[in-house]
């Protein structure tokens, strides 16, 4: 177990939590994290983008000029590829992006980038995260632990919290049962409640799975 040092929002020391061993003091493993940010980002897609074929475009059920005498080559269709308005050769049709990445890699992310960002100093363990919802208020308490970019991750109930920070350019709430590397690299900096915390070092354990 490690000890990592607990704050409150005035950057004054309050307390401890004991994290698990690799949580946050795994080496920096840059394949592991262009992986999960790779795979997350191809779920994200929506694989919606489609073209017309010859057979999806209205219209040319007509032949557009008879088989021989023209000098032109020969047409079936005014819709044909080959023709002005026709449809689409080989053009994107739907489809998922989506794979699947073995669960052990995306915990190894998750801790990878937590070590990063507190190898840093740009992660904080607070002891609460309780806020009125004003967005004013909430910025001045980040402001104080000198960051300028942060995800901040508390409980899907915190209401209020996730209220205030709607309206922050640089800091996004972030449920505990939602942290992903991507949102951890992207906004470069964690604040995180006690509590949430404790859940989040449970779910990752330690390198050896326990």
């Amino acid at each position: 177990m490690a000890s990592l040092a607990v704050v409150d929002l005035d950057k004054k020391k309050v307390g401890s939590v004991d994290v698990p061993e690799g949580v946050l003091d795994s080496a920096l493993r840059r394949d592991i994290l262009q992986a999960v940010v790779r795979w997350q980002l191809a779920c994200r897609r929506s694989g919606t983008h489609a073209t017309r074929t010859k057979g999806m475009v209205a219209g040319g059920g007509k032949k557009p000029f008879k088989q021989k005498g023209t000098g032109n080559a020969r047409q079936g269709s005014s819709r044909s590829p080959l023709m002005p308005g026709g449809g689409t050769m080989f053009g994107p049709q739907p489809r998922d992006y989506s794979y699947t990445l073995p669960k052990e890699v995306r915990k190894a992310g998750l801790r990878v980038a937590l070590s990063y960002l507190n190898e840093q100093g740009r992660f904080y363990v607070v002891s609460d995260l309780k806020s009125d919802g004003k967005t004013k208020s909430l910025n001045k308490s980040l402001v104080k632990l000198g960051l300028e970019k942060a995800v901040i991750i508390d409980d899907q109930a915190n209401s209020m919290l996730k209220r205030a920070a709607k309206n922050l350019k640089n800091f996004k709430f972030v449920a505990d049962g939602g942290v992903n590397v991507f949102d951890l690299l992207k906004y470069d900096g964690c604040v995180i409640s006690k509590e949430s915390m404790a859940k989040l070092a449970q779910r990752l354990g330690a390198e050896n799975g326990n």
